[in-house]
């Protein structure tokens, strides 16, 4: 057979997946802020798009079905960007990256990119607050580091060597309030005799918060008995025997420290209201209140599905700046683009809304028993199930839910927390990992003098309906942060 060049023709499909296209299917894994900050982005670059005030948000009445609806744009006239049809719309959104090969045109166009003692003591440790409430000075000046703070104090009361010395010292306090290195080895780097450095580390101890510049968990605490002149022989022998207090050797403490059991009791209450980590008040990182993505409230029957408006600012087209311009053909061009870019942004964040509306109403109607009766009713729910429900894959019901929030009449929850496994149950419809850890916290709760063990705790549970087993119950109740019976045995008899 003759080997020969030739000609032919063939026929094939692929999946292109254009620059927009990719971007578009990532909206609508960003939260609220993201979309903020992306839009003020786009406002910037963009001279033709601008952001105006926010109308209300669509509503979707569970039951009626109604025709989805979003924000309305009344200067958006461009044909492209994600398509002219909203069903059209929805299914370029509805992309699995994971089962799908996609053909780009340039290789810029790929959608790659950077995507024990302690623990026992500081579950009810106040933070150095005491029993007196918080203290509000410590949150005066957030942006007050622990460092600046000693560094203020040593520069106000030490001079010469020794401020030298703590400053060093303090440089290398941990965020926690501890020093994180060794202090013969840190006088042999300053070539300072050790007496001299240990002198400059009571110094330093001096100073607020108390506990600062302990080398251990017992140095802290004797340090603030000691403030609080509670640091007697028997409070000593307590703290240098921390590791029988974490197993709960009463009888063994009783011994040493030579108390009884009411001694004991008050020595162990007065020991937890000490801040194990006496520098976590400072360079405490501003607490981001989460807003509401969706809003779902009961009206009549059924219920209502309203998008937070806070969240979508309205995009507009900026006409008169298209208008002030010049008419030559480089300037028309570059407003083409413009425009082109300004249209798509203005329909991918509509049918983003559209998609969440979509999906968050799904998710309404498969728990609706707990939006009416609470927890104990929560379903288990799989993102499958969802997104068959609404005729879209699995993978986009996955980024829609993802950095969402919903806020309800029992409260902000992430949408997530309506998706969980579940177990069996007398009624055949299975109970979600939720409502059975619902159920488990309240019977512990409830427990009062007698533990309940995890066994106990079984049979329980199967006397409600739920088909569970012992090492699952095990395992949802340290996922809930409460220990087994034994541990919750000890921290009754501690006074807990």
């Amino acid at each position: 057979m003759a080997l020969a060049p030739r000609l032919d023709l063939r026929q094939s499909q692929s999946l292109v997946m254009t620059p927009q296209l990719q971007q578009a299917i990532k909206l609508l894994a960003l939260s609220s802020l993201e979309i903020e900050a992306f839009i003020a982005e786009e406002v910037e670059r963009n001279p033709v798009l601008a952001a105006g005030s926010s109308d209300p948000a669509p509503e979707m009445p569970l039951g009626e079905h109604p025709e989805l609806s979003g924000p309305e744009t009344a200067e958006r006239s461009s044909d492209d960007g994600l398509g002219n049809d909203r069903h059209d719309a929805s299914e370029a959104l509805d992309v699995d990256f994971s089962a799908e090969t996609f053909h780009h045109d340039t290789p810029s166009d790929s959608a790659g990119g950077s995507d024990g003692v302690l623990g026992l003591l500081g579950n009810t440790m106040s933070g150095g607050f005491g029993g007196d409430g918080q203290d509000f000075d410590s949150f005066a000046a957030r942006d007050l580091s622990l460092r600046a703070h000693l560094i203020t104090q040593a520069g106000s009361s030490l001079s010469g060597r020794q401020l030298f010395l703590v400053q060093q010292i303090i440089e290398q306090v941990e965020p926690t309030g501890y020093l994180g290195e060794d202090l013969l080895a840190m006088a042999q780097r300053l070539g300072a005799p050790v007496a001299e450095m240990e002198n400059a580390l009571a110094a330093l101890q001096r100073f607020d918060p108390t506990g600062v510049g302990a080398r251990n968990l017992s140095e802290c605490l004797a340090l603030q008995a000691k403030e609080a002149d509670r640091y007697d022989p028997c409070m000593a022998r307590l703290i240098d025997n921390l590791d029988l207090v974490a197993k709960g050797a009463f009888d063994q403490l009783k011994r040493m420290c030579r108390v009884d059991d009411e001694d004991l009791r008050d020595m162990l209450i007065e020991l937890r209201g000490y801040d194990p980590k006496p520098g976590c008040r400072f360079e405490r990182e501003d607490s981001i209140a989460v807003t509401p993505d969706i809003y779902v409230t009961q009206r009549g029957a059924g219920w209502a599905i309203e998008l937070n408006s806070a969240n979508l600012p309205r995009l507009l087209i900026n006409q008169s700046y298209v208008a002030e311009l010049g008419q030559d053909k480089a300037t028309k061009a570059w407003l083409s683009d413009c425009m082109a870019d300004a249209n798509w942004l203005i329909k991918a964040m509509d049918q983003r809304q559209r998609t969440i509306v979509k999906v968050a109403t799904e998710v309404v109607k498969q728990q609706e028993g707990f939006f009416r009766r609470g927890v104990a009713h929560l379903r288990p729910l799989t993102l499958r199930q969802v997104a068959d429900a609404i005729e879209m894959h699995e993978s986009t019901v996955s980024r829609v839910t993802s950095n969402k929030y919903l806020h309800c009449g029992r409260g902000l929850f992430d949408l997530k927390y309506f998706f969980s496994s579940g177990v069996q149950s007398a009624d055949g419809e299975g109970a979600s990992a939720e409502a059975v850890k619902s159920h488990i916290k309240s019977l512990i709760e409830a427990e009062g003098d007698k533990i309940l063990s995890d066994d106990t705790l079984v049979e329980m549970l199967t006397a409600k309906g739920f088909n569970i087993a012992r090492r699952t119950v095990a395992k949802y109740r340290e996922a809930m942060g409460i220990g087994s019976s034994v541990q919750r045995r000890r921290q009754r008899k501690m006074g807990r």
